[in-house]
């Protein structure tokens, strides 16, 4: 029996809907790992079809293309390492997430998924039929367990590849990013391998899906938890592992182990990378956004920047008679540094026109919230026209902390095709200025050192719809509020959890109450980077017609 086993581990981006593009994809890892001399190249949950497809998958004419696909990629591949790669397979009439291993040029073997996840943004129990828990299969003569994704999670898929002779286990996945998910996945890995004795391979993808974003950081752990090996995450890498056979069994040679950036740098890595691959898996080359002189807006613009370039980012500033001087020159100031394209489109004019037209129909009635939404209305109609006569994609930009209260204008600033920030809380907005003015990576294509400047930050919020308006004369203080956020959504909390921490009452059930009438406006609003688990999107599924509040 050999000794040795090389198995070539392909942490790549896919595309959802791109079949031939995916398999292109693996064909080319596979050249690597034949070039390698691997035993084996293994791919990550759904590679074939890209992840998260939802119900896109269960259209037949997308599952059996993925199918034949498989079938022409195990042709391909049939003088060389076999291969291990993720897609939907049909059964005796049922659909599932399968793993298939290809060898000697046909589908030699089919792991199906047991354990379907149905929480968070996964609703895999809609989608495919769960498969039965089943034994390893072989590569040459070295017998694999390859639970699937959320099957790792639980023990009993684990033992039962243990007890059917599996001699190492590879986890194939797709496991999209969270804040801090990586301590997350290797407690439960860890968990696996206390459990079965065995070696574990973690291989995860990477790229941007719609919100969802894959970090990749793939791993090894041994016998006993030990780590042996760690791949970077986000970046697309194609690395090559050894295990060895001895007495006691299978061992990874340890490898290099990539550094984990804290979560200020992985947060921000996500959003880059989210809108970089948003627009590059869509089409759009180009963006576009509102530079207000506000920081939120300023974070975007850096954002953006660094996705896909300043050459490809556009910044309007659109005045009014009620913008300060102080953010006409942040603004101005913030697109030197990025060096982006910056026009100017003052909409007094316009408002005037507006507020004559209506003036017939609104006499006799005081000026109101309805005066000051026709301002920003003005500047969506405006950078919408922007965006269809240079076909640059709108971006919006409102925080986490406002797209939950609703604190922000159907139609106007809340118009945009992506939204990098939408989980982003505002506290943490200033703190992630800080951290990218401080810091710079080669995977940011925007300019070293402080592009938003301390005045952006610093400055008392405002949305400066009129006279010395402050964020704060409608909201508790973005500390305040963003706490009792933090409760309400994120922890599933009670008004009551809110005052056991300290919150005055009335502060909680304003909020409370904000969150539960802005729900229609999020149905309408742009995705955005999922950054948490209880992010404005699938995460968190609200009805828009809701009487219920919490009475305590």
């Amino acid at each position: 029996m050999a000794d040795r086993f090389r198995i070539t581990l392909a942490q790549l981006n896919p595309t959802v809907g791109d079949i031939e593009g995916n398999a292109a994809k693996a064909l080319t890892a596979w050249e690597q790992a034949r070039e390698a001399g691997a035993d084996l190249v293994a791919f990550p949950e759904m590679f074939i079809t890209g992840y998260n497809t939802q119900d896109l998958v269960m259209k037949p004419a997308f599952h059996q293309a993925a199918m034949a696909t498989v079938k022409e990629l195990a042709a391909q591949c049939a003088d060389g390492p076999a291969v291990a790669i993720g897609g939907p397979w049909v059964e005796g009439g049922s659909l599932y997430n399968a793993y298939l291993i290809l060898k000697g040029g046909r589908i030699g073997s089919k792991v199906l998924k047991h354990h379907l996840p149905n929480e968070t943004v996964f609703d895999e129990v809609r989608l495919y039929d769960s498969g039965p828990l089943g034994g390893p299969y072989a590569v040459g003569n070295t017998r694999i367990g390859s639970p699937i994704c959320e099957d790792g999670w639980h023990t009993d898929v684990a033992e039962t590849l243990e007890e059917t002779g599996a001699e190492f286990l590879l986890i194939p996945n797709g496991s999209p990013y969270f804040r801090n998910k990586y301590d997350v996945r290797l407690n439960h890995m860890v968990a696996r391998v206390v459990e079965t004795g065995l070696p574990l391979i973690y291989l995860n993808m990477v790229g941007g899906q719609d919100d969802q974003v894959f970090d990749g950081a793939t791993f090894g752990l041994n016998p006993g938890g030990e780590l042996a090996f760690r791949m970077p995450v986000f970046d697309e890498v194609v690395t090559h592992i050894d295990l060895e056979r001895s007495d006691d069994g299978w061992r990874i040679v340890p490898g290099k182990i990539v550094p984990q950036p804290d979560e200020w740098e992985q947060d921000y890595r996500a959003m880059v990378q989210s809108l970089r691959d948003y627009m590059g898996k869509t089409g759009f080359k180009k963006v576009l956004l509102g530079l207000s002189g506000g920081v939120d807006s300023a974070l975007v613009a850096t954002i953006a920047v660094d996705a896909i370039g300043a050459e490809n980012v556009r910044c309007v500033m659109l005045p009014s008679e009620y913008t300060s001087q102080a953010s006409l020159d942040d603004a101005e100031a913030v697109a030197k540094a990025l060096g982006v394209p910056y026009d100017y489109v003052p909409i007094s004019d316009s408002r005037a026109a507006v507020t004559e037209t209506l003036a017939p129909l609104f006499a006799g009635r005081d000026e109101d919230l309805t005066e000051e939404n026709i301002q920003s209305r003005l500047r969506g109609l405006l950078l919408m026209a922007i965006s269809n006569k240079f076909g640059e994609m709108l971006l919006t930009t409102g925080n986490k902390s406002e797209v939950a209260v609703g604190y922000a204008t159907i139609y106007g600033d809340m118009n945009g095709g992506y939204n990098p920030i939408k989980d982003l809380y505002k506290t943490r907005v200033f703190e992630t200025c800080r951290w990218r003015n401080a810091n710079h990576r080669d995977w940011m294509m925007g300019p070293a050192g402080e592009v938003i400047r301390p005045s952006v930050i610093d400055k008392p919020p405002s949305a400066e719809l009129r006279e010395d308006q402050k964020d704060s004369d409608s909201l508790p203080d973005y500390p305040v509020l963003d706490a009792i956020l933090d409760i309400l959504v994120d922890q599933e909390g009670s008004v009551a959890d809110c005052v056991a921490a300290g919150f005055d009452e009335a502060d909680a059930r304003r909020v409370e109450h904000l969150i539960y009438i802005s729900e229609y406006k999020r149905f309408q609003s742009a995705p955005g980077t999922r950054l948490t688990s209880r992010a404005f999107w699938l995460d968190r599924r609200y009805p828009i017609v809701n009487r219920w509040r919490d009475r305590g």
